[in-house]
């Protein structure tokens, strides 16, 4: 790891392999280092600078896209990314391009989701191992025993999940329009999988009976409704926004309840000076960016599966083409077709 002067270790770099920082990546990459000035300190830019350079050089070459998740970090998100956003809203502006390749900086769900939606390109993930531990607590037997035992009872399943889960699936959902879809089934309840805090909101929003599964994001079930009055107690002005991932004590605790794409939406229309987002960290980092007006109190609790992305993945993975994502074409199409239904619901799909 290379360490810099204040001692922090700067993730996925190693000190034989840096590249170098000259004055033509400097200049390559200045208008780059302004808009993350704030955010980044100058001394971690010197590392990231010449990985940011030689990225966004090599993309071009390769008519590569690279699409970046709001929890990545803000060297990715700000300095190498073609698109940014949340997991469903990252594959389908990705299929509306004429990209042969797509770099998927996120988690390995998010890449099976982008190759379900563009199964003719080539689509990579920097690193194997960035998994999610939603995605893990629930396999494709669970889903085909839960049907057994709720014979005739439709599954709607997250978008945080596999494919081969997708494919035992009827609908698949975002937490933006979970709602909408499990009452667009016009049925008296549903199984939904697999987050339980989520399906706990929505049976909150709505008079259908959830059946519920126990899975749980590691990063979201942390927060407490202790950390949310503490916040409250420390900063008497600052507007409190959780994912509805967290568990059900902190929702009832906030001041605001959405999506990662839900939660930029509100802070266009908020007149907050001061906000804490109760999400992975990377995303205050990367939303400061935009709302510079806005002091952003970091949580900091982050998703050690995204943070399995670096730069110099990236960039191996460019001069590499790998590691491809490939799915089985019978678990494509059932799984294609689950997500397809939930987005000819026809109102914006975000996460």
């Amino acid at each position: 790891m290379q360490v810099n002067d204040s001692g922090s270790e700067l993730q996925g770099y190693s000190s034989d392999q840096l590249l170098e920082y000259t004055p033509e990546v400097a200049l390559q990459t200045e208008p780059v280092f302004e808009r993350l000035r704030g955010v980044v300190p100058e001394i971690e830019w010197l590392v990231h600078a010449p990985y940011v350079g030689a990225i966004n050089v090599l993309k071009t070459k390769l008519n590569a896209v690279i699409l970046a998740h709001n929890y990545q970090t803000p060297e990715i998100f700000h300095g190498v990314a073609d698109i940014t956003g949340d997991s469903l809203a990252l594959a389908r502006q990705a299929a509306k391009t004429d990209a042969d390749v797509i770099v998927l900086c996120g988690v390995h769900f998010m890449a099976e989701t982008a190759k379900l939606l563009s199964p003719q390109k080539t689509v990579l993930i920097p690193d194997l191992e960035a998994g999610c531990s939603l995605a893990s607590s629930i396999a494709a037997a669970d889903v085909r025993l839960l049907r057994e035992r709720y014979p005739g009872v439709p599954v709607v399943t997250y978008v945080n999940t596999s494919a081969a889960v997708k494919a035992e699936s009827d609908i698949c959902c975002t937490s933006a329009n979970a709602v909408e879809v499990v009452e667009s089934l016009g049925v008296d309840r549903v199984i939904f999988l697999p987050d339980e805090f989520l399906g706990r909101y929505v049976a909150s929003q709505t008079s259908v009976e959830i059946i519920l599964w126990k899975g749980h994001c590691e990063v979201h079930e942390r927060f407490t409704a202790d950390d949310v009055r503490h916040y409250k107690e420390q900063f008497k002005d600052i507007e409190v926004l959780a994912h509805p991932e967290c568990p059900p004590d902190v929702l009832a605790e906030v001041d605001f309840v959405g999506s990662t794409a839900g939660m930029i939406e509100h802070l266009h229309g908020s007149n907050s000076k001061r906000v804490v987002m109760i999400t992975e960290c990377s995303m205050s980092d990367n939303v400061a960016v935009e709302f510079p007006q806005i002091e952003f109190v970091r949580p900091c609790n982050l998703c050690p599966h995204m943070k399995r992305i670096s730069l110099p993945k990236i960039l191996r993975s460019l001069r590499t083409m790998n590691h491809q994502i490939e799915i089985d074409t019978a678990v494509a199409k059932r799984a294609r077709r689950a997500v397809q239904r939930m987005i000819e619901i026809g109102q914006s799909v975000t996460d």
